[in-house]
């Protein structure tokens, strides 16, 4: 190119050109198409960028922490670990969980109080069978019993100017109904141990956390283990009706011993690990979503059917139930949120991660539309837009009582899950305002939440209402500290890691990726937000192993396997040793 001279500023990647007249259409046309090979390698490469890569390139997007294997209780946690691999003991943890299986603790939700109800009863064997089957536990740990069957165990430290830790679990499990009985491969309150499985209701959930923490206990005692942080077991029993009996008083009783933020660490049952986008992940729930129950009534004249309205009350409440359902409520992903730092993790260090979303998760921390993009991928899989927005579902509906009268009153329940990012308040005006418009169209008088909205200055035919159907609406769960400056975080994440290694005989950082994940449902810790910041749901146990929660809690054919109860014991013993030994909180 005779006369030409083309200069490149490296520092600001701009090309520019000391044209020649005779070609300056030719130097336009070569930095154009400089301009577009540069854009298009750009973006293939980060598409096609290695994991490996990535991670040196955007390390402190998922940081992760080295095992922590205890160093002052380095004997005592090794003596454990070669007991935790012989075959006497998975038959002493199997006799354990199996035991405790064969004592049916069903929890209803119409339950009366305790004192009244007499099913509440159920749980007294089952405090019997924890007595007898933990000796150690009971003579050495205090026990106080709350709200009669609230089980409160305090293992009183050495230094009383640490925080204690906490362990929670509940005794209940949901019931099993009748008709389903003969559909078990074992009778469901069998414990039957089939030489791989433990099998029955509560195997998984969550008799396997309560006697998971209690055998770890247990066994630490008969190692003479006195620890220097007080440790705290609660133990409700209505956990799978809301924990208003069991867990709620206990969280008052831990009050009004301790105070507010006085504990340093706890931890309740949740998700454990699994093989996710090709590699092994570990998601402990940094929160949980909030949760509402709308009940929508309507109220009209009655009558005899044969002279009907225009509209029932069943006509109308189905139109306006078809309103919620052609409505939901659009998912979002946002920057902060528990499930973005979750997809965060899987781009960093997932295997087998999908390049074209690897390359969103990265950009998407700058950039609103490649967060957009990625939301936009996310939500084609039911599991992602469940945890990332809002959710709805019409359980409940009933209306009418005689076929030649006409129904005075219809309702229905629409339950939510409500993001960490919103709130009951924002549940509650969208379901207001979505139904605004279909009040008025049926001359209703509209009242949503004990606020009158359309009031009809003409006679009305009757009334829409809109309430909290049990009163139980709950917040978002505040988000669990979980960066590199978090200390219960980052020793909790190394107990996992060490742990893991240590069931598996392997050494080494990168065997399992530690996420911060989120529950979809609730579980005891709505009672304990006043009493630390750093709550964790995790039950270090194998999702793909057909031992985890994933595929038969509450349903038919609940088990657990042997080898994953095992190694929840483990776990357990290893962050009591681990917070033992550290006063970084």
């Amino acid at each position: 190119m005779s006369g030409d001279k083309l200069d490149l500023l490296p520092a600001a990647g701009i090309a520019t050109v000391k044209q020649h007249p005779r070609s300056s259409w030719r130097c336009l046309v070569l930095v154009a198409s400089l301009a577009i090979v540069i854009v298009f390698r750009c973006t293939n490469f980060w598409q096609s960028l290695p994991v490996t890569q990535l991670r040196h390139n955007d390390a402190k997007l998922c940081p992760q922490s080295d095992p922590l294997y205890p160093e002052r209780h380095a004997e005592l946690w090794k003596s454990l670990g070669w007991d935790f691999d012989q075959d006497a003991f998975t038959k002493r943890a199997v006799q354990w969980l199996g035991g405790a299986v064969r004592v049916p603790t069903e929890s209803y939700d119409d339950m009366g109080p305790v004192g009244v109800d007499k099913r509440w009863e159920a749980f007294g064997p089952f405090h019997d069978y924890l007595v007898q089957s933990f000796p150690l536990t009971h003579k050495t740990l205090s026990l106080t019993k709350v709200n009669t069957y609230g089980l409160l165990y305090e293992w009183k430290g050495s230094d009383n100017s640490l925080k204690p830790l906490q362990f929670a679990a509940h005794q209940d499990v949901v019931p099993v109904e009748p008709k389903t009985v003969d559909q078990w491969k074992y009778p469901p309150y069998s414990g039957y141990y089939d030489g791989e499985f433990i099998w029955g209701r509560g195997s998984s959930d969550d008799k396997s956390g309560l006697i998971g923490i209690l055998s770890s206990i247990e066994t630490l005692l008969e190692k003479d283990f006195q620890p220097t942080r007080t440790i705290i077991l609660s133990f409700g029993f209505d956990e799978e009706a809301s924990g208003i009996e069991g867990a709620s008083s206990l969280s008052e009783a831990i009050l009004e011993k301790y105070g507010e933020h006085s504990i340093a660490l706890l931890v309740d049952e949740g998700e454990g690990f699994g093989e996710v986008e090709g590699s092994i992940v570990a998601i402990p729930g940094i929160a949980e979503k909030g949760y509402m129950d709308t009940r929508v009534t309507v109220s009209t004249a009655g009558g005899h059917s044969s002279v009907p309205p225009p509209h029932t009350s069943i006509g109308i409440l189905a139109r306006l139930l078809v309103e919620f359902e052609a409505n939901p409520i659009q998912p979002h992903l946002e920057r902060g949120t528990p499930i973005y730092s979750n997809v965060q993790c899987l781009g960093q260090h997932a295997k087998d991660f999908p390049a074209h979303l690897r390359a969103l998760v990265r950009t998407s921390v700058h950039s609103d539309r490649a967060l957009r993009k990625l939301e936009a991928e996310l939500i084609k899989e039911k599991r992602y837009r469940a945890l990332i927005g809002t959710t709805q579902a019409i359980d409940l509906v009933e209306g009418g009582v005689k076929t030649n009268a006409l129904p005075e009153e219809a309702w229905a329940v629409v339950n939510h899950r409500i993001a960490t990012q919103s709130s009951v308040a924002a549940v509650q005006q969208r379901d207001t305002e979505i139904l605004k418009g279909l009040a008025k169209d049926f001359n209703l008088t509209f009242t949503a939440f004990g606020s009158g909205i359309s009031p009809q200055d003409s006679p009305t035919i009757g009334a829409l209402t809109l309430t909290d159907a049990w009163g139980t609406a709950l917040e978002p769960a505040p988000v669990t500290p979980h960066s590199e400056d978090s200390a219960p975080w980052q020793l909790l994440s190394g107990t996992i890691k060490a742990t893991y290694n240590a069931h598996r005989g392997l050494e080494g950082a990168d065997n399992i990726i530690v996420s911060p994940g989120i529950m979809s449902g609730n579980t005891d810790t709505r009672s304990y937000w006043k009493l630390t910041e750093h709550i964790i749901r995790y039950n270090h146990h194998n999702e793909r192993d057909g031992g985890g929660l994933v595929d038969n809690i509450h349903t038919v054919d609940e088990h657990m396997l042997a080898e994953s109860f095992v190694e929840m014991i483990r776990f357990f013993t290893t962050l009591i040793l681990n917070v033992d030994e550290t006063n970084r909180f």
